[in-house]
């Protein structure tokens, strides 16, 4: 039997043990930097599975390595991130989240699942390969400054040294049994901006003897907008969106202070500095042109997402020879942001997306939203294809 056709045989001989680890996952779901209980469950099926690994890395990070022929001669590392976010699920099924205002509502539950079921094919297969494979089950990917991040400063890339990396991420957008990938800057840097302007409160029906920081706020509002029409070059995709205001005054009353908060999104690190001063000078100076004043603080986020070339290209033709070219896409550059761009900045690195998606079966929401879910069927597709793509590497 080939070697293709004994992973797909070992992933749907799994297939059932899957459904049953990602259902445990989404009913049980945990916040960035809180994921006890989930690497609790991760570590047990590791150990299940006569796996070597770490735990309590970089916080409840958990490190496993399969060693084949010859570990020494090169280390490929396969991610997976664990954690949840703070959303309160609205899906009427019997794994629905029991955990109140948590949900897997970006798939990590599925990026876990995919990653043990690769991991027990690839033990089960490792005479067949040379090299040592490390698994990564990465918390804190959702929130700032990003679990990656503390990860690879903790060694996570190091002892043995890494030489590439590969993750994958759940894309309802895309039916079940399709994956895409995207070779060069894939995904958007990401900073989240936090404003509050100061004004001087009063009476609404006696705005002179007021600051208004509601008509600062939305002046500043229609200028940082200048940023991305006047002075970004138009070739190349940025997003300036402010997502909340709050200025918490009434019919009669103008408030004393307006917080606002968004995010800027780009692909070129220079001009992510000078935009950072461009919102300071811009939040600042409409401020005080108004007789306010106004604090800017930017949280800097992820880097942008760079898949290496020649891995992508690989990782494309080898998932065409296991699922078949017609279910293999190009993706297109998005907006969206990752941590996994931390691992992407230090080693070649390889991100795709895994399709969940079934308009059949109803299963169309969105990632980030209440109702969102999968076509469970993607569990064997993606860990089986995580699975080869390694051991091809490997070869």
């Amino acid at each position: 039997m080939e070697l293709k056709d004994k992973i797909k045989l070992q992933a749907a001989t799994d297939f059932n043990d899957l459904v049953a680890i990602r259902r445990h996952l989404h009913t049980h779901p945990e916040l960035s930097f809180h994921e006890v209980e989930t690497a609790k469950y991760i570590a047990q099926k590791l150990t299940e599975f006569g796996i070597e690994h770490q735990t309590n890395i970089g916080g409840h990070g958990i490190v496993g390595i399969i060693k084949g022929n010859n570990p020494e001669k090169k280390t490929i590392a396969l991610r997976a991130d664990i954690d949840a976010l703070p959303i309160e699920e609205k899906n009427d099924c019997s794994y629905v989240s029991q955990n109140v205002g948590v949900m897997h509502a970006c798939g990590h539950d599925v990026h876990t699942t995919c990653l043990l079921g690769a991991i027990k094919i690839l033990d089960k297969l490792k005479n067949n390969f040379e090299g040592t494979l490390k698994f990564i089950f990465q918390p804190a990917e959702e929130k700032l400054p990003g679990g990656a991040s503390i990860l690879i400063k903790e060694g996570v890339l190091k002892n043995p040294d890494v030489s590439q990396i590969f993750g994958q991420h759940v894309l309802p957008q895309l039916e079940t049994g399709k994956v895409a990938f995207k070779s060069g800057i894939a995904m958007a840097s990401c900073d989240e901006i936090f404003i509050t302007v100061h004004g001087n409160g009063g009476h609404g029906a006696q705005p002179n003897l007021a600051i208004d920081p509601i008509l600062i706020a939305s002046h500043i509002v229609i200028a940082l907008q200048s940023i991305i029409s006047r002075n970004a070059n138009p070739l190349m995709p940025n997003v300036l969106s402010i997502g909340k205001i709050i200025g918490n005054g009434a019919t009669n009353i103008i408030p004393e202070v307006v917080k606002m908060e968004g995010t800027f999104r780009t692909f070129d690190e220079q001009w992510r500095k000078e935009v950072h001063q461009k919102i300071e000078s811009i939040c600042h100076s409409i401020a005080a042109g108004f007789g306010g004043s106004c604090d800017v603080l930017i949280d800097k986020g992820y880097p942008f997402l760079k898949n290496d070339e020649v891995m992508t290209q690989s990782a494309f033709e080898l998932a065409q020879i296991y699922l078949g070219a017609e279910n293999v896409e190009e993706m297109p550059t998005r907006m969206t942001a990752e941590d996994f761009s931390y691992y992407s900045q230090v080693v070649p690195a390889c991100f795709y997306r895994l399709g969940t998606g079934n308009k059949d079966k109803g299963i169309t929401s969105s990632i980030h939203t209440p109702t969102f879910d999968v076509d469970e069927k993607c569990l064997e597709i993606g860990a089986g294809l995580m699975a080869w793509i390694a051991i091809q590497h490997l070869k």
